[in-house]
């Protein structure tokens, strides 16, 4: 299932949460792996100070698994279905895991290209001082 994210980064914590981008340590230790970095790759931030993003989760509960690791740094404001629940083949059980290649992600992650500015920039713009290079992306 997909869900998009709208959350508030912590005051103080661009810096940290750059920092764990930059050396992948963002989500160690989570079985959602490489999702995270992905996540905040396309991730935006809109001009109310918000920042948004899609997460792939196939737990019982809405980001059960991830939650702990963004609530590090952010204030989560709301979690809705990225899409139609009906049409979604993970959930209507027509296609097992079918997030993984489903080509929602990429039509909603066109349309937020639209949204604000990326959010790797917006934090570099706040002053985060981490060294960026973009990580390279491992999907499973």
């Amino acid at each position: 299932m997909r869900y998009l994210v709208k959350a508030k980064l912590k005051p103080g914590k661009e810096n940290a949460l750059l920092q764990a981008i930059q050396t992948r340590a963002l989500g160690k230790g989570s079985v959602a792996g490489g999702e995270y970095l992905r996540d905040m790759y396309q991730a935006r931030h809109l001009e109310n100070g918000e920042t948004r993003w899609v997460e792939v989760c196939f737990c019982a509960e809405p980001l059960q698994e991830e939650l702990p690791y963004w609530q590090e740094y952010f204030e989560i404001i709301d979690i809705n279905n990225a899409h139609n629940k009906e049409k979604c083949k993970d959930l209507n059980g027509s296609e097992p895991w079918a997030c993984l290649d489903c080509d929602c992600t990429e039509r909603l992650a066109a349309k937020m290209k639209n949204w604000g500015e990326e959010f790797i920039d917006s934090l570099q713009k706040r002053g985060a001082t981490a060294d960026f290079k973009q990580p390279k992306i491992y999907h499973p």
